[in-house]
């Protein structure tokens, strides 16, 4: 029996109604704000927090509003967000679609059916290392922002800046007290936030300095956004609509600079599919947990491919009016448990709250005056938390097993060695000499999990083949 105080259909009273979904939005707001400032668009935060919103909305309307839980910015695309961003809004565009619809037909093979073959293509042996390794491909940039300082590098070509370090990890480890402590229970929800906080507070001081002695080596912090947003005070000084990803695309045709091409969407296809693949247990998992809080499986009401579905929809909503593919935030399970409000109102009013602050300007001004070495400091603990999480997938299973360690083995080494499958599509000849023009590059994450499902695979056939052959051997010897 769950020991909620408002169950998924309870209409709280508007107070616990306002309180509970204040502390979802704070609860969201730094991991939806950090993919744009992550990927280089800080002035698109205005767009994911729309999009999160939006995504949201859809969300409940497929699932009836039987579960309660944000959709917002999904920390496992930014490698494939990078890829896309080369080709333009056109091409993110692209990428969330293809995130999404990766959900839908899923939700539709579940539907006609059911989940018994999720396993079988999908172990947990596979997803694990690709999980981990999502987090591990992701480091160097987390360590190239942690060291840099904007100001500094247009002085320098050694971009290294030790205040910078001293701020992000000011940052880092404020997350991990926050996380660790069990005094505050708001500070437990809200670690990511706080450590911006914490980490922009001693950037400012430095900046001061920086900025009073015309030192640039101080300058952490570009205000500029902020001081240019209300340098001439007007209307949009405080309320302005969001640039989500459709309007720049259109505004890219408009002005003929459309990057996306026919090698362009197979790069993208391949970017983001796997990775869908991958969220996809993570979809699951996220559910079975909240179901756990609820008193009830959302898994069987309103069923997976509903909530699939949901999710799907919500990635490509998410994209088009905002700018990165959306995902369930166990942030939002925690904030459920803590307040015992599980009522799908209050989901429905924090994505309400999430459209309004995105035509915020002030808070998107001071949000692009984040630095990148405080968003560093996010990233060291964010990633190694989805590496960890990866890991964690493996608990339970025989490493040493065969077929296991063949699968986890090759998935991290050719995706931390960074192995690349190059296929030429157009290549002319030379002189005797034969040159690519065009490639389509099958790398990374997306041929790591090929690598791997084909390893497992094959482990399986055999595995299959050695139970054959000792059966046949004992009813031989029992002749």
């Amino acid at each position: 029996m769950s020991q909620l105080i408002y169950n998924v259909d309870d209409k709280p009273a508007f107070k616990p109604l306002i309180i509970s979904a204040l502390q979802q939005l704070l609860a969201i707001i730094a991991g939806t704000i950090a993919v744009p400032m992550i990927i280089g668009l800080p002035e698109m935060t205005s767009s994911a927090i729309l999009g999160c919103g939006l995504g949201t909305l859809a969300y409940l309307l497929i699932t009836k509003k039987k579960s309660p839980i944000i959709l917002s910015s999904n920390f496992a695309f930014i490698s494939a967000l990078l890829v896309a961003k080369e080709y333009g809004y056109l091409g993110i565009i692209l990428g969330g679609f293809f995130s999404g619809i990766v959900y839908v037909i899923f939700s539709i093979i579940i539907h006609f059916v059911g989940t018994k073959w999720i396993d079988k293509v999908l172990p947990k042996v596979v997803i694990g290392p690709v999980v981990a390794l999502i987090g591990l491909t992701l480091a160097g940039n987390a360590v190239s922002d942690l060291t840099t300082s904007q100001s500094y590098v247009l002085e320098s070509k050694n971009a290294y800046n030790l205040l910078a370090l001293f701020c992000g990890l000011v940052t880092f480890i404020t997350v991990v007290v926050c996380s660790i402590q069990k005094k505050f229970k708001t500070a437990k929800l809200v670690p990511f936030l706080i450590g911006i906080v914490f980490g922009y507070l001693i950037a400012s001081l430095f900046s001061i300095i920086g900025y009073a002695t015309n030192n640039n080596y101080f300058k952490i912090i570009d205000f500029s956004p902020l001081i240019n947003n209300f340098k001439n005070i007007s209307f949009t000084s405080f309320l302005n609509y969001p640039h989500f990803s459709l309007i720049k695309a259109i505004q890219e045709i408009s002005e003929k600079k459309v990057l996306l091409n026919g090698l362009g969407v197979a790069k993208i296809a391949l970017a983001f599919i796997p990775i869908s693949l991958v969220s996809f247990s993570e979809h699951i998992a996220d559910h079975k947990n909240l179901s756990s809080i609820v008193g009830f499986d959302i898994l069987e009401n309103p069923g997976l491919e509903k909530t699939l579905m949901g999710d799907g929809i919500g990635n490509i909503v998410g994209t088009t009016f905002g700018i990165c593919p959306n995902t369930t935030y166990s942030q939002c399970i925690g904030c459920v448990a803590i307040s015992k409000n599980a009522s799908t109102n209050v989901t429905f009013l924090t994505a309400i709250l999430c459209i309004g602050l995105s035509f915020f300007s002030p808070l998107i001004a001071l949000v692009q005056t984040i630095p990148s070495c405080v968003m560093g400091g996010i990233c060291l603990a964010l990633y190694g938390f989805i590496a960890a999480s990866g890991l964690k997938m493996l608990q339970g299973i025989e490493i040493g097993e065969g077929k296991n360690l063949f699968t986890v083995s090759v998935i991290l080494v050719a995706g931390v060695g960074s192995l690349v499958l190059q296929i030429p599509t157009k290549y002319v000849d030379n002189a005797g000499t034969s040159i690519v023009l065009e490639m389509v590059e099958v790398g990374g994450i997306a041929f790591s999990l090929i690598l791997g499902m084909i390893t497992y695979l094959i482990g399986n056939y055999i595995e299959k083949k050695n139970e054959k052959y000792n059966d046949d051997n004992k009813e031989e010897n029992m002749k």
